[in-house]
């Protein structure tokens, strides 16, 4: 299987303006030096994490999609981040998965972050879903899920890994930074599996204060590219499927891992 070119985008957002964030979000991916197979954006890319769903959520298809559908056209790649929704009269904080061609998926955040309300105003997602990408078997997840390894938790059935790489989108506090880059090493281990966490920077609109430290890490927890903390920056990380491969069949956990099913 081919390697994997993931692009991940540590950016500041502007609080509460899709427009602005999209016109941002134009310039950056601009950047990207060569060709990529995946970009990934922060959580609520385009309004910052805020719990105000009458100003900014929008509709299953809109702004935001649209653009998303737009960008993964132009750079011939699938791109991904989450956008609040509403669906039905329900608010989703609703991850996208857009391929070149138009064609989606998408997975809403199952973990309403309680300390920030979030849980008052928003739906949980009740599916997990695993994407496909040039043979890669991808599991999204989005911030808060970050804390419940259950819910990320790979398995081993006849012989196949449910998925090779754990993507997270964050909104994450600085004031907990610790706890997220140490989380993201304990899922890549854990799961034999690399892992991406892509977390904005800057200060939000409850003036909270956030890092970024945007990582890609291999199936044994070690670092392969890290954003630097608290600034803009946009990294391509190749990451290798034959890679893993070996590592897991040197190091058989998968076999011992207990069978179960998430409800």
């Amino acid at each position: 299987m081919q390697d994997l070119k993931i692009t991940i985008v540590q950016s500041n957002l502007v609080w509460e303006d899709c427009k602005a964030n999209l016109v941002n979000f134009d310039k950056k991916l601009q950047l990207i030096d060569g060709p990529t197979d995946l970009v990934v954006l922060p959580e609520m890319f385009n309004t910052g994490f805020s719990i105000n769903p009458e100003k900014i959520a929008e509709k299953p298809y809109g702004r935001a999609f649209t653009w998303m559908q737009e960008k993964a056209r132009q750079l011939k790649c699938v791109i991904t981040g989450s956008v609040l929704i509403n669906d039905n009269g329900k608010y989703f904080n609703r991850l996208f998965w857009v391929h070149p061609d138009g064609g989606f998926d998408f997975y809403d955040k199952r973990h309403l972050f309680r300390l920030g309300e979030e849980y008052k105003v928003f739906s949980g997602g009740k599916q997990r879903k695993v994407f496909k990408l040039n043979g890669w078997k991808v599991l999204p997840q989005i911030c808060y899920d970050l804390r419940f390894p259950v819910w990320g938790k790979n398995q081993f059935t006849n012989g196949q890994y449910e998925y090779d790489l754990m993507i997270y989108v964050a909104n994450w506090p600085k004031i907990r930074n610790y706890a997220w880059k140490h989380l993201l090493i304990a899922r890549a281990i854990e799961n034999q599996a690399y892992v991406v966490g892509v977390n904005r920077v800057g200060i939000d609109g409850h003036q909270i204060h956030h890092s970024g430290d945007s990582m890609v890490l291999d199936a044994k927890g070690q670092v392969l590219a890290q954003a630097s903390p608290g600034n803009e920056e946009i990294i391509t990380s190749q990451i290798s499927y034959n890679e893993m491969k070996t590592f897991r069949e040197q190091f058989t956990i998968g076999l011992d891992w207990d069978q179960f099913e998430i409800s």
